[in-house]
């Protein structure tokens, strides 16, 4: 199974739709995964489904992959090229799991488990976990931060997300204030070559994603965290709570750099869910007990 357009469609993903080398890499994976199923004797869209399924992909991987390809072929049918398979591929159904969304108590835990016993580096670790949950922010995110991108004077810093789309996320005055005391105290005792990064690592330089993925498994250990907290955990932390403050949908899909409001969405489940199980512990009818009338 060939991809006559190969070349012309990664150019576009990543030159017109502007795609991140990232997201450039997971298509390349997945219609690499259509090619080795043609190569091992592969005819028809009804048996990739059972190879991907031989190949352990979860329902979600899968739907993954199936976006992927859609796009490649709907891609081919706007260059005037018959594809077929556009009508015949279609995603399996994946269950919409909530997202478990950090809560502030475990954050105070981590914060205190973040420290060293040195004081740059301390102020350094907690400047990551203000970030990631003050901020909502992405890792990609979060180490790109450079500092042009802080405006200390109206308060915001400038984060560049997904399709190189920009937008500016207001600080909070304690948040504002850590990050004042870490450029000043802290980030000059790390750094060791001229960077323009915020954030340094333990080497010097700018940290890497694999950076605040160790530390961030390093402090949830050290906290008693049964498994390493993830850094989108803080991103629904955020966003939940922002919704449950009263922060209108759209500011928060602002916030978080969502393409669409749907995907935003999804943290009302989420809210609606939280209120659920408070009415069921604090209602006062809870407390009541209502005998059953026997028919």
């Amino acid at each position: 199974m060939e991809f006559p357009l190969w070349i012309d469609f990664f150019d576009d993903l990543q030159n017109v739709r502007g795609r991140s080398q990232n997201t450039v890499m997971a298509y390349r994976r997945d219609l690499e995964l259509w090619k080795t199923y043609g190569e091992q004797g592969g005819k028809d869209v009804s048996g990739f489904y059972e190879f991907m399924r031989k190949q352990k992909l979860s329902p979600r991987s899968q739907a993954r992959v199936i976006s992927s390809l859609r796009t490649y072929f709907r891609f081919c049918e706007d260059q005037g090229m018959k594809s077929p398979e556009l009508r015949e591929l279609r995603p399996p159904k994946v269950k919409v799991s909530l997202p478990k969304a950090l809560t502030p108590a475990e954050f105070d835990q981590l914060f205190q488990a973040s420290e060293t016993g040195e004081a740059p580096k301390d102020l350094r670790n907690q400047l990551t976990l203000l970030f990631l949950y003050g901020l909502g922010c992405r890792v990609s995110e979060l180490v790109a931060l450079d500092l042009n991108d802080y405006n200390p004077t109206e308060r915001w810093v400038r984060i560049l997300g997904k399709g190189n789309k920009e937008r500016l996320v207001p600080l909070t005055e304690a948040l504002a204030k850590h990050l004042s005391t870490y450029l000043t105290e802290a980030r000059p005792h790390l750094l060791k070559d001229p960077t323009s990064a915020i954030l340094i690592n333990d080497r010097g330089h700018r940290p890497s994603r694999v950076d605040i993925w160790r530390w961030l498994a390093a402090w949830s250990a050290k906290a008693g965290f049964p498994e390493p907290v993830s850094p989108h955990r803080f991103r629904h932390g955020c966003a939940t709570a922002l919704l449950e403050g009263g922060a209108d949908l759209r500011s928060i899909q602002m916030l978080l750099g969502h393409a669409s409001i749907q995907t935003t969405q999804i943290y009302t489940s989420v809210s609606t869910q939280v209120m659920t199980d408070t009415i069921d512990e604090l209602h006062p009818l809870s407390q009541v007990k209502v005998p059953s009338k026997s028919p």
